[in-house]
């Protein structure tokens, strides 16, 4: 399954993010995010796709959706919000379902990569 994962502004927010790539077993990693998140590293090897989180909610919607069209292989994503606001939450949630694919949430926790 394919990890998805917006990385706002925020590094605190990251180390989720983080955990969950080196914690679970994903066949891709797609990071989400704007220049700022440009500075995220991680020793596992992930695609980042630059959109700028300061766009109206369907403009920023639809440019997820024509951005992450064709880069997904399954018919499910597990997905991590744990960084980022509501704007963007609901923009990306609505772009994933519009692509159309399913979502799962993952998230890290003491007991290791859960579902929710």
């Amino acid at each position: 399954m394919e990890l998805v994962a917006l990385l706002s502004s925020g590094k605190g927010t990251w180390a989720q993010v983080s955990g969950l790539m080196k914690h679970g077993e994903w066949g891709k990693v797609i990071l989400i995010g704007d220049d700022f998140s440009k500075q995220f590293t991680h020793d596992a090897k992930f695609e980042f796709v630059k959109v700028d989180l300061n766009k109206k909610l369907q403009d920023l919607r639809d440019e997820l959706k024509e951005k992450l069209k064709g880069k997904i292989d399954g018919v499910e994503v597990a997905l991590s919000i744990a960084s980022g606001n509501g704007k963007e939450h609901m923009a990306l949630v609505s772009a994933l379902i519009n692509l159309p694919v399913g979502i799962r949430f993952a998230a890290l926790t003491k007991d290791g990569v859960i579902d929710l």
